[in-house]
């Protein structure tokens, strides 16, 4: 569905007004979109472990929120451990996907996966050759680490064998 000229959801705008739906939560907003960084998972590990703190002055008085304290402070430690930041944006994986692939770009697609138990950010991008259809297609995956790119580039050829 189409709202302004982009894809994306749509929440009529009376809606969004009454339910106060941040602006960056809008799709018909005219202005690119932009990943939300990862490091925002510390202010979580903040929030944890304050409330570990509040609940180990009471667990004295009541030795069974020990268990809650110690989950929470688990909680607050893994949040900490898998908050990475993202060294490239979106604009920036395209064009290092672009480079990587043997043909010109046309349309393309990026997404952001989570790999290991870390939850280590991995960029996935499906590019298409420029042509109406496509002749190729690749997929390419690049670190949203450190930003280098997958030595595996996947890379299909859309056109069928002639025989």
């Amino acid at each position: 569905m189409s709202y302004r000229g982009r894809d994306g959801i749509v929440i009529p705008e009376a809606t969004a007004r009454a339910e106060a739906v941040p602006e960056d939560l809008d799709a018909g907003a005219p202005r690119p979109y932009r990943f939300p960084d990862l490091g925002r998972r510390r202010w979580a590990a903040w929030i944890y472990l304050a409330m570990a703190v509040l609940l180990a002055g009471l667990a004295f008085s009541e030795p069974g929120l020990w268990i809650t304290v110690l989950l929470m402070a688990g909680i607050a430690a893994y949040q900490r451990w898998a908050s990475w930041h993202l060294v490239l944006d979106q604009a920036s994986v395209l064009q290092t996907a672009a480079a990587r692939v043997p043909f010109g770009v046309g349309h393309a697609s990026v997404a952001v996966t989570f790999a290991g138990i870390r939850s280590r950010p991995l960029w996935q991008v499906i590019v298409y050759s420029p042509e109406s259809p496509p002749k190729h297609r690749a997929l390419v995956e690049i670190d949203g680490v450190t930003g280098e790119c997958s030595e595996d580039v996947y890379i299909e050829d859309l056109e069928p064998p002639h025989t």
